[in-house]
């Protein structure tokens, strides 16, 4: 992965240089803000490939879960740059409205064609590693970028035939509410992602349910669940148990684990097993009594794939 966006850094800043020089000199908007749009791309790419050197360190007691939101991070910056970018051709673009220039549609068609090939050879190749969020963001750049540069070989080749000039800047306000669009999904999961929100992949419901089937489970509470990245999750929770042998309720988590790991996805986990005073909770006059240090169990997914559970 690191290689491929090496290659696309190195690509899309050749690409920046030469449209910007044609757009300056076609006085072509629509050039102009390609220039600059591949100027975030180059950052993003740059954030990306940083990002997931980053995310390739090992944890350490100061960072336990080692870089993994360094990607996560890295799409909320490139998404936020590409929103501020799209206001500005946004407002670019009407301004030319009511003060038209001259453009030479033939320099924007040759320098946009080059563009949609080198564009759509990098989309091509992130989009195997689109899961991830950080790629993603830089796929929808690159995406976009494709799009968005077939659509100036299309207005390059409609004002040579029409003379209508205002086409240039009719298609930049299309290219930014384009590029609004797709930068806002990649904020609001980002976001979603950093405040520690529950994925919306999950139901927190269902896992409650799912739990209190368990044989020996009493109840769940203080369920959490948060993403580490777009595609890793944790999860941690209190669960209620009958009053059982530590042996026994060894074999519990190990179900809850076994419920949790192959029905939802989640493999980090830690719970906290609590001793109920009676069987059912419908069966207690009064709230359950709670053994305080019974059984406390911390169940986690270790470095090497492996589980990990210890016991107090």
């Amino acid at each position: 992965m690191q290689q491929i966006l090496k290659g696309s850094l190195l690509l899309t800043a050749l690409y920046v240089a030469a449209t910007l020089f044609f757009g300056l000199r076609a006085h072509s908007l629509a050039l102009i803000s390609e220039a600059v749009h591949n100027v975030s791309d180059a950052l993003a790419l740059g954030l990306s490939f940083v990002a997931v050197w980053l995310q390739s360190r090992p944890a350490t007691d100061e960072r336990t879960f080692g870089y993994q939101r360094a990607g996560v991070l890295a799409g909320f910056v490139n998404a936020l740059l590409l929103m501020a970018l799209s206001l500005w051709i946004a407002a670019e673009a009407l301004r030319r409205f009511f003060h038209p220039v001259v453009v030479q549609p033939h320099f924007m068609t040759a320098v946009a064609a080059a563009g949609v090939l080198m564009n759509g050879l990098i989309a091509a190749m992130l989009w195997k590693f689109s899961g991830d969020v950080n790629i993603r963001s830089v796929f929808l750049h690159m995406l976009g970028d494709t799009i968005s540069t077939a659509a100036v070989i299309a207005g390059g080749l409609a004002i040579s035939f029409s003379g209508i000039e205002w086409i240039d800047p009719l298609l930049s306000l299309l290219i930014a509410l384009m590029i609004l669009a797709s930068s806002w999904s990649i904020v609001r999961e980002t976001l979603q992602i950093l405040l520690e929100g529950t994925p919306r992949s999950v139901d927190l419901a269902e896992i409650r349910r799912a739990v209190r089937q368990i044989q020996g489970v009493v109840n769940v509470h203080d369920l959490h669940i948060w993403s580490l990245t777009s595609q890793s999750h944790a999860m941690a929770c209190h669960v209620q148990v009958e009053e059982m042998h530590l042996s026994e309720s060894e074999a519990v988590l190990e179900r809850i684990n076994h419920q949790i790991r192959d029905h939802f996805g989640i493999h980090h986990t830690t719970i906290q097993l609590e001793v109920s005073a009676c069987r059912t909770v419908d069966g207690c006059s009064s709230p359950p009594e709670v053994a305080e240090v019974d059984g406390h169990s911390h169940h986690h997914h270790g470095p090497g794939g492996q589980d990990h559970a210890h016991a107090h």
